[in-house]
């Protein structure tokens, strides 16, 4: 709200502080690579179409492990030199996050026994609880790095999301309060406000995996209508992006494939309550769209 710098190095800290017990375990994980905890003997009743469903569930319920990287061009006005800083960012975070979490997910199943990840079904699982020397203190120690993982995720996202309805507002397809900047700190104050007590709202209408469902559905169409956008931007004379990507039709389309895809997945992974509100509140918006883009053109 105050300064996008500030906001930026507080993400800097938080973003370390959250990778140190992460780097711990898999540090730790490594040891525990021949312990056998990796592998379970399949049912025999499990067949292909049936491995294929959970996989697919599996993609989708692990989304957001993979999701806020995108976030750094909603900053794009805010950067210096984007043309340069950008694709740095994107390719190197992209690359970061996913050898990073792989790494995580195979030393935390090295640790915890792959039967009780299973029964967890939804909750969280505490690695350290697993190790002999540790569990004493397990509890408050993975409570701690929680939040701080928390308090990183919701400072990237307050400080990206309400820039998205900023620049709607901005272009007169929104609410104009949305379009709003601070008179001394330049930030979009009243975006940033708004936004911050909906979230809070939206805690008390259920519980965090039909939140899940709702919001990743949501991420993964708005995704496909992002990468879908490329195609009528492509004929517009006044499209002179500053960074180009050879075959980028080709890479669109393949990227719109892959998020309908995940879109199907939502279906198995989460309770339908919290899917078909999404669908709804998406078609709800339609109008609210239609009633600004007339009152502008």
């Amino acid at each position: 709200y105050r300064s996008v710098k500030t906001g930026s190095n507080f993400q800097i800290i938080l973003t370390v502080s959250k990778l140190l017990p992460l780097a711990a375990i898999v540090f730790i994980g490594l040891f525990f690579l021949g312990d056998g905890n990796l592998y379970l003997l399949p049912k025999s009743q499990n067949t292909a179409g049936g491995f294929i469903n959970q996989f697919t569930a599996g993609i989708s319920a692990t989304l957001w492990a993979y999701a806020g990287f995108i976030n750094i061009l909603y900053m794009a006005g805010e950067v210096k030199n984007p043309s340069k800083i950008l694709p740095r960012s994107l390719f190197g975070s992209l690359i970061f996050v996913t050898v990073a979490y792989t790494l995580v997910s195979l030393c935390v199943g090295s640790i915890v026994p792959f039967a009780k990840m299973v029964e967890a079904d939804g909750t969280f699982i505490n690695p350290f609880a697993y190790l002999e020397y540790f569990s004493k203190y397990a509890g408050g120690f993975f409570a701690i790095a929680t939040f701080i993982s928390m308090a990183g995720v919701l400072n990237s996202v307050i400080m990206t999301q309400p820039r998205l309805e900023y620049a709607m507002a901005k272009d007169g397809l929104f609410f104009e309060s949305f379009g709003h900047l601070h008179p001394k700190y330049l930030t979009p104050d009243y975006s940033i406000s708004i936004q911050s007590v909906l979230a809070i709202l939206l805690f008390f209408l259920g519980d965090i995996n039909t939140l899940l469902g709702y919001f990743t559905l949501s991420y993964v169409l708005q995704n496909a209508l992002v990468y879908g956008a490329v195609f009528s931007l492509r004929k517009k004379s006044d499209y002179l992006p500053t960074y180009k990507l050879k075959r980028t039709l080709v890479y669109a389309t393949i990227s719109i494939v892959i998020q309908l895809y995940i879109a199907a997945g939502t279906f198995m992974a989460f309770p339908l309550a919290g899917i078909l509100a999404c669908l709804f509140l998406i078609l709800s918006g339609l109008p609210v769209y239609w009633y600004f883009y007339k009152k502008k053109f």
